[in-house]
């Protein structure tokens, strides 16, 4: 993949700024942790994986600056970054894990701390890159050469550390020489399918249509689509999904028309500690999302907006779990 959505350029990053995109391929340096904080809260950086490697550099970059490195000022760094975003739990993992070394190998000296941290940080990230390779290997043993595949938000190298989740299960199928054909939601307010999926999949060569999200149910109708991948944010005890908004009408119409559901997540997405969807906290954009997307007014001024960043799938309409470690069956049956 060319795409490399985070990476380390010193005691910095370098991420790409996906808010310019698909009109401009822009990157932007961070060498503060706040910096990186703006970038989660603005999703010039975004995507359950990736958001959790920039926060765990975040990390590494605060110490670095400050030269500071007791228990008190790290932990309220880590506080800092974990309240960029409230429903990913890579975010809190990440950081949570840097935290944790830190407090395991510390010798007190701030230069032994900081190769502590930044290490930690390379290692989340390197090992979120072998997790998308196996998560597409696992995959794409599920699809077939010809069949066509919808997908939403976008879950590919902007995504994460590496080749992607649902994405990388495409990019691995490509890879394979299968030939398949990719369906993409719009995935309102923001765009990110449009945005996003449809400029990787543009730039990789893979055969892409963009629709409406509202469209999705007459493709299905139509036995357009062979399977449904997606990724997740948060992945609860019991097997309910936390993903962009507008993914759980589109497990029900699967589960209406007989179309496998996937769910393509790493292993870091599983939270143990949370029972169920029930209690998952999801969050709520800007109102200007909706009536001012993009800067330009599509409702009437001071109309009362709704806007969940995330809705939850509950494991009864996922047919698989593809991860890391191999595939894991869902709660529904093919």
């Amino acid at each position: 993949m060319k795409v490399k959505s985070i990476q380390r350029v010193g005691q910095s990053i370098k991420i790409i700024d996906q808010t310019q995109l698909p009109s401009k391929l822009k990157y932007i340096k961070l060498n503060d942790y706040q910096k990186i904080i703006t970038a989660i809260k603005k999703m010039q950086v975004r995507g359950a994986p990736a958001i959790g490697i920039a926060a765990a550099y975040g990390l590494a970059i605060a110490v670095s600056k400050a030269k500071k490195n007791d228990i008190a000022f790290i932990e309220r760094v880590a506080d800092e970054l974990m309240n960029s975003r409230p429903t990913a739990v890579n975010l809190f993992w990440a950081v949570k894990r840097v935290v944790a070394r830190f407090k395991r190998e510390s010798d007190g000296s701030i230069k032994k701390t900081i190769e502590i941290l930044w290490d930690e940080a390379e290692q989340i990230h390197d090992e979120d890159r072998q997790m998308c390779l196996k998560i597409g290997e696992n995959g794409a043993r599920l699809i077939k050469d010809g069949d066509t595949i919808l997908t939403h938000c976008n879950t590919g190298a902007l995504a994460t550390g590496g080749i992607g989740t649902a994405l990388g299960v495409i990019y691995t199928c490509r890879d394979q020489g299968k030939s398949i054909h990719v369906y993409a939601g719009e995935t309102r307010p923001v765009l990110q399918g449009a945005r996003l999926t449809a400029w990787e999949l543009k730039r990789e060569g893979i055969p892409v249509t963009l629709i409406c999200d509202s469209a999705a149910g007459l493709l299905f109708r139509q036995n357009k689509i062979h399977h449904v991948i997606v990724g997740a944010d948060r992945i609860t005890a019991n097997g309910d999904v936390a993903n962009k908004i507008g993914t759980y009408p589109l497990a029900i119409l699967a589960e209406k028309h007989g179309v496998p559901f996937y769910v393509a997540a790493p292993s870091s997405t599983f939270d143990q500690n949370i029972d169920s969807g029930d209690n998952i906290i999801i969050e709520e954009r800007s109102p200007a999302e909706v009536t001012d997307g993009f800067g330009r007014a599509t409702a009437p001024k001071g109309t009362k907006v709704y806007s969940p960043a995330f809705d939850i799938t509950p494991k009864e309409l996922i047919t698989n779990y593809v991860t890391d470690n191999g595939l894991r069956s869902g709660g529904r049956e093919n």
